[in-house]
């Protein structure tokens, strides 16, 4: 068979085949990979970075400072997205791949898309050992990029160029399914990468690339509407899926006409706006009292695009033992936790079928009623705890407010670990829907900054407003210089409360001593602080070191006016948090030479009992 070829190395073929993928946007066809970072390495180099460079304003190639920063922008920037458009991560081989495997994590824990390119050894084994291979003597075919394995949906190693043909479209279709969703990675042996092959012509056509919208079956979606309709206290609990599939309006408006009160996960907070009329609050442990209240009574609970994990059901404890679940997930393995009743769909398509299979039906006004009231009380709350005092150093949920105060409609916050996921989910009240980014899943400190410098260049048009803790800046801060560097502006606020505070508030809770999470309480020579406005500065970005909570409004202010990425630190409260209701299942030591550890474990094996018994 004659067919017209093109003679290119494997690298240039793989990067004139990522060139030529598109997606739809809002009617628009753009780019499905918009863009690279990268670090190279003798890895990649003289092959990867040489195709990258002929077509640097077609992919345009972000230099990073780090490998698994540079990867954590990456999935900032395709949660900005929505999953619509997703970004590349090339790193050289040996420490520079391993790097991005936290990343991996991040990416795998929140069904987040990023394609990760990674130099490898030599297939013919010629030159082996190289400089930075890790070798096996029992097993000379693995090396360090097979750690992704357990990090990635799908995994693949190039040892011939003509594999990329049927490689890449795989891993597209890896990237875009709403099921299995997840990070891709790919190996490039360094002498595979120079290989000059004859490729067809047609592998390089224009491809445009939709997400797929699977609908549910007609028999588990009958189930499901039978029995919601026989609910008395119906809840719905909305996770990140609802926003990935854009179904946020309709399911807003579903929560509404049938008078079901929405709760929202740790993913799913900005499904809707904080004053929508079916909104009770965000559940679980670091949910609010409303949300929390209502699961404790709801007897059908409708989970969309949840996988339910701990923190949203208060480690299985948040509800009765006979509340029955209908799960609706791309996924299957999400949809079937927990002994539910499985629909396996696309978000937005299986809650407009429900809508029609409904009908008239509402829950009861009581029960409606219940949800507005439960949720007007647990604002009231949150006015107390945000309400300015005398006191020297502010609280979390007073810094929280003030920023949220301040924050336009349309301004996205993101965090990720320590105390301020608990605050933000709390005390953040979202004014515009897909304005909040709490990476949650893996929890991932050090994503906060990143994720910031890929959420600006995802969309110039809004500002991202990071919020972290001193610890977390210590841990990653670099990527401040990046968007500096690339013009891409966040505004920055550091929480600074001398240490890992939030580990010890739990290492306390549960009768330990405080060691080695506060400075104070490490082996140090002498506890002090860090001056991170002047750290900040020496990256470029401009800074401010507030001291009350006023000055830290007057600063956001003045943060919103200026040209680059603005960095603002406050001295804030350790031991002071916005209270939560729900149990999480920890482990306690069952025997311990302090009081404490025996009284919390008596507690935590009592919690234990509330637990729902699943899988």
């Amino acid at each position: 068979m004659t067919r017209a070829t093109v003679r290119l190395t494997m690298a240039q073929a793989l990067v004139r085949y990522l060139c030529n993928q598109f997606t739809v946007v809002d009617g628009e066809k753009v780019p499905l990979f918009p863009g690279v970072f990268a670090i190279f390495g003798h890895g990649n180099v003289t092959c990867l970075s040489e195709a990258l460079e002929a077509v640097k304003d077609v992919l345009p190639t972000w230099r990073g400072q780090n490998e698994q920063s540079m990867a954590l922008a990456a999935i900032g920037f395709s949660k900005a997205k929505r999953r619509r458009q997703i970004m590349v991560a090339a790193t050289s081989i040996g420490p520079g791949a391993l790097n991005m495997v936290t990343a991996a994590g991040v990416a795998h824990s929140n069904r987040l898309p990023v394609l990760m390119l990674s130099g490898d050894t030599f297939v013919s084994r010629r030159p082996d050992p190289v400089m930075q291979q890790v070798e096996h003597f029992g097993d000379p075919t693995i090396n360090v990029n097979d750690a992704f394995k357990a990090v990635t949906r799908y995994w693949d190693r190039i040892v011939h160029p003509e594999q990329i043909i049927s490689s890449l479209p795989q891993a597209v279709a890896v990237l875009l399914d709403p099921a299995d969703c997840g990070p891709a990675f790919i190996a490039l042996p360094q002498d595979v990468q120079e290989i000059a092959w004859d490729y067809p012509e047609a592998f390089f056509e224009q491809t445009v690339n939709e997400v797929p919208r699977p609908r549910p079956d007609r028999s588990r979606l009958a189930e499901a509407t039978r029995l919601l309709k026989s609910a008395k206290r119906p809840l719905i609990i909305s996770g990140g899926g609802v926003r990935y599939s854009g179904a946020e309006k309709v399911l807003g408006d579903f929560a509404e006409r049938h008078g079901i009160p929405l709760a929202e996960t740790i993913a799913g907070k900005g499904t809707v706006t904080d004053d929508h009329p079916a909104h009770v609050g965000p559940i679980g442990i670091v949910g609010s009292t409303s949300a929390n209240a209502l699961a404790a009574e709801a007897d059908v609970i409708i989970a969309v695009g949840t996988r339910l994990m701990d923190f949203t059901t208060g480690s299985w404890s948040a509800f009765s033992a006979d509340a029955k679940f209908v799960s609706i997930n791309a996924a299957r393995w999400d949809a079937t936790k927990h002994r539910a009743l499985a629909v396996v769909g696309d978000a937005l398509e299986t809650m407009s079928e429900l809508e029609g299979a409904l009908g008239d039906w509402k829950a009861e006004r009581a029960w409606t009623d219940k949800g507005r009231i439960e949720f007007a009380k647990w604002n009231t709350m949150l006015d107390g705890f945000q309400k300015p005092t005398n006191e020297p150093v502010p609280t979390y949920a007073q810094v929280v407010g003030v920023v949220n105060a301040k924050a336009g409609e349309r301004d996205l916050l993101i965090t990720a670990a320590g105390g301020l996921p608990g605050e933000v989910m709390k005390n953040w009240r979202v004014k515009e829907p897909n304005t909040f980014d709490c990476e949650f899943g893996f929890s991932c400190m050090g994503y906060e900054i990143s994720a910031g410098w890929g959420a600006a260049m995802a969309d110039p048009t809004r500002t991202p407003i990071v919020m972290i803790g001193d610890g977390t800046y210590m841990m990653m801060n670099s990527d401040i210089y990046s968007s500096v560097l690339a013009g891409h502006k966040m505004i920055l606020v550091v929480c600074d409360n001398g240490g890992y505070a939030v580990i010890n508030r739990l290492q306390n809770a549960k009768g330990g001593a405080s060691f080695n999470n506060l400075i104070k309480d490490c082996r140090v020579k002498e506890p002090f602080s860090v001056d991170f406005a002047k750290h900040a500065e020496a990256m470029g970005a401009l800074a401010r070191r507030v001291e009350s909570l006023a000055d830290l409004g007057q600063a956001i202010e003045w943060a919103k006016t200026t040209d680059r990425t603005t960095v603002i630190t406050i001295v804030s409260d350790a031991f002071i948090w916005t209270p939560g209701d729900a149990w999480w299942d920890v482990g306690v030591p069952q025997v311990s030479d302090r009081e404490q550890v025996r009284q919390a474990h008596s507690v935590q094996a009592e919690g234990r009992k509330r637990q729902r018994i699943g899988v």
